[in-house]
């Protein structure tokens, strides 16, 4: 289906995926709340490796339940249901209670028109020490820039998609907890329609923490960054920074001849580097375009 196109929700089926990991304090009225306000839908909890009754209290509430044997990541639970999943829409919410239910029939109702919808957090409503909030601002500055649009909350896991498009970048996806800013990425750099819509969030339960480590994760982030507009948009990256090296090169290269009359051997390594990461950038730009050629 091409992205541009009205979507038909009547018939559509609806799996909400809920990635859990030692949450039975929360995980129940989650998932009594997603089936409240999406009756007709089926509610998948990916249990990733728990220790406590996390798969037990999800199977009362009503969701059906795959296991994973050990702990993988957030991202490997999105994995594990695009690859059990057949098709229609999947809407993700987090175990931990802080996505409020109530708030999916208005996040689905934009995929008549979106490829994929975000719920993005108020400033004010996201929890975290100073520094994990100045990352989170970097990163989205960052994002931005690169995917050359304004994302307003990359990390957000709260949203609802096509299978039928998130299937295409599974290759794409790791395993930790950069699932929302890679297939966010993804998305845009391939061309597809992405809304951003304003949610509220609920504080997180007092017996529960965040699994985040700001350093490790912050780092990884900026890493899938930039893998990500490596793979669908390079010259982004390398175009700027060769062209920034050639005129610094030939800068340096007049100054020389005219104090010194005489070439500099590292200055002109540093102009042919230049040369080179524009040129390589070229090359990468030509298997991105391939690669996000539609398939039918």
């Amino acid at each position: 289906m091409h992205p541009q196109q009205k979507y038909d929700l009547s018939s559509t089926p609806v799996t909400i995926v809920i990635p859990a990991y030692n949450e039975e304090h929360t995980i129940d009225e989650v998932v009594r709340g997603a089936l409240a306000n999406i009756p007709n839908a089926r509610v998948l909890v990916i249990d990733d490796g728990s220790e406590d009754r996390t798969s037990a209290k999800a199977m009362q509430a009503g969701a059906e339940v795959i296991r994973h044997p050990t702990n993988k990541g957030n991202g490997a639970c999105l994995k594990t249901a695009l690859r059990s999943l057949d098709g229609g829409i999947i809407a993700v919410l987090d175990a931990d209670g802080q996505h409020d239910p109530s708030e999916l029939p208005r996040i689905l109702e934009q995929l008549k028109d979106y490829d994929l919808v975000v719920g993005t957090r108020k400033f004010s409503s996201q929890e975290g020490s100073p520094l994990r909030n100045f990352g989170n601002r970097l990163l989205r500055r960052l994002a931005s820039f690169l995917a050359e649009r304004d994302i307003p909350d990359l990390t957000s896991g709260f949203r609802a998609f096509r299978h039928e498009v998130a299937i295409k970048f599974l290759h794409l996806y790791p395993n930790g907890y950069s699932f929302p800013s890679t297939s966010t990425l993804s998305f845009i750099t391939a061309g597809y329609n992405v809304a951003f819509t304003p949610i509220n969030v609920n504080s997180r339960p007092v017996h529960t923490k965040s699994k985040l480590r700001p350093f490790r994760d912050g780092f990884r982030f900026i890493m899938f960054i930039f893998r990500i507009i490596t793979m669908t948009n390079p010259n982004k990256i390398f175009l700027p920074t060769g062209l920034f090296m050639v005129l610094v090169g030939i800068l340096l290269t007049i100054r020389n001849l005219i104090l010194f009359q005489q070439f500099s051997g590292g200055i002109v390594l540093f102009l042919a580097g230049g040369i080179n990461i524009i040129f390589f950038g070229l090359i990468l730009d030509q298997f991105a375009s391939l690669r996000l050629q539609e398939r039918d």
